[in-house]
């Protein structure tokens, strides 16, 4: 077993359906010893749970994604936050606002974001973020509750970068750092200091160069890592070894 932890993917998603239990065999027998995967919805957080019942290595977060704000019903999201209480559910998220694509109204993503920070204070577990084009929104609502939790797939500048950090906040590094015109991510790997990066895939989705085009699976943070580490004139096993204590830390594992 390696020692890859990959703080965000989604092995839940329709793009594994066909070999889900043969990936993740072979994960886990190589080069990863832990993944979150991050539930969207009510069917999605129940997958995740079962996946880490399954899976040793396996954790779950639940929660309402902004795209799901909508249409989410009351009583889904209360099947939801009893989730909270299995075994091995170490987060709230995936959970935030999306401006790219307004799949909800912003106002009900407000609501729906809101709700489930004031949730993570109450219960003192931590959030997963998603921040795509709301920075404004996503970071006024940080600001007044302070939650634990990971900025997943930071796409903010440094200087938010800086205030994420200055609130106890991870930021969650991926493929996009590996990407030819990568300019803030480099940036923001450069500034944030070791002790506060986890690493994720956000698999299937957002593989890294050289892996562009593929369906993206856990072992590919291989790459971010060596990307970071000579953005930090790192080592890779200083880089992957960090970011899963890092990982582990956050999440209580």
């Amino acid at each position: 077993m390696g020692n890859i932890f990959d703080s965000h993917a989604h092995y839940d998603d329709e793009k594994f359906e066909t070999d889900r239990r043969e990936i993740l065999d072979g994960l886990f027998s190589d080069k990863v010893c832990g993944i979150i995967n991050c539930g969207c919805d009510l069917k999605s957080s129940l997958m995740s749970v079962e996946l880490a019942n399954e899976y040793e290595g396996i954790y779950a977060a639940v929660g309402v994604h902004p795209h799901e704000a909508e249409d989410v019903a009351d009583e889904d999201f209360s099947e939801i936050i009893k989730l909270l209480d299995k075994k091995k559910v170490v987060a709230i998220g995936e959970i935030g606002l999306d401006f790219h694509y307004d799949f909800s109204p912003r106002e009900k993503q407000i609501e729906m974001f809101e709700r489930q920070v004031k949730l993570s204070k109450e219960l003192d577990i931590p959030i997963i973020v998603h921040d795509r084009e709301a920075h404004e929104e996503t970071y006024k609502i940080l600001r007044k509750y302070q939650p634990k939790g990971v900025v997943h797939c930071f796409s903010g500048s440094v200087e938010l970068a800086k205030e994420t950090v200055k609130m106890g906040m991870y930021i969650g590094l991926g493929g996009a750092v590996t990407f030819k015109n990568a300019v803030k991510p480099v940036e923001v790997a450069a500034f944030t200091p070791m002790e506060k990066i986890l690493l994720e895939t956000d698999a299937p989705y957002m593989s890294p160069v050289p892996m562009r085009g593929k369906r993206c699976t856990s072992d590919m943070i291989e790459y971010t890592a060596l990307k970071i580490a000579e953005i930090k004139n790192l080592d890779y096993e200083t880089v992957v070894n960090t970011a899963c204590q890092n990982t582990k830390e956050l999440f209580g594992i």
